[in-house]
């Protein structure tokens, strides 16, 4: 019996042996696919950061060589002719160009600049906020007072990057128009509020004083020459 048990178990064990084999040579090359697949997927990674981390490196040479310039209107013509290739990186390059051709006194190409990139959907919010808020300071001689309350009004909602920056300008509007109290209200809600700045905080502070109101932070009154 203890024979034929054995004889049983080696003929069982080639059995299984065959199957394997037989299995192997069906699908082995599934296997054989994914290690390729994996091996594949990596190598493309590693390209396309390079790629990407070439592509980052020429735009920034071709700036640079844009900017190296004297005139600035040869810079604004270097960035121009500069290749973006992607949303965000051709909103930085509209931004420069923005800051370029007003250097080089042309201001309607700078407020053109800026409000292609303000309206374009594709570029993050951030540089869309940036280049409204700047073309509507680039027009306060220009355009309706009431135009530009809309826009900062906009930018100084609740979560906005420049919410206190565009509360300033309202102040500075309402001042325009000769609403002292508004603007004092304006600037004391600027004070009160968490993410001042300082250099923004000294700014209302003095404002507040030069047309006859007491600043308070923290609802305390300031001694403005003081603090």
């Amino acid at each position: 019996m203890s024979n034929s048990d054995g004889f049983i178990e080696e003929v069982t064990e080639e059995l299984r042996r065959d199957q394997m084999m037989a299995t192997l040579k069906r699908y082995g090359w599934i296997a054989v696919l994914v290690v390729l697949l994996i091996v594949g997927g990596a190598a493309f990674s590693e390209y396309r950061k390079a790629q990407t981390r070439a592509q980052a490196e020429g735009l920034g040479d071709a700036i640079l060589s844009a900017l190296n310039n004297d005139d600035a209107a040869a810079r604004v013509a270097g960035l121009q002719s500069v290749e973006a290739g992607s949303a965000q990186a051709s909103a930085m390059l509209a931004l420069l160009t923005a800051s370029e051709q007003l250097a080089a006194d042309d201001l309607e190409g700078a407020i053109a600049n800026l409000n292609t990139v303000a309206i374009n959907g594709e570029i993050p919010l951030i540089y869309r906020q940036i280049a409204q808020f700047k073309a509507l300071t680039l027009q306060s001689d220009t355009m309706p007072a009431a135009e530009r309350k809309q826009g900062f009004e906009a930018l100084g909602a609740a979560g906005s990057n420049l919410s206190l920056l565009a509360q300033e300008q309202l102040a500075l509007i309402a001042i325009q128009e000769g609403d002292v109290e508004s603007a004092i209200a304006t600037y004391q809600a600027v004070l009160s509020d968490a993410g001042v700045t300082p250099d923004l905080q000294q700014r209302a502070l003095q404002v507040i004083v030069a047309l006859g109101g007491e600043p308070e932070l923290n609802g305390t009154p300031t001694d403005e020459n003081n603090g």
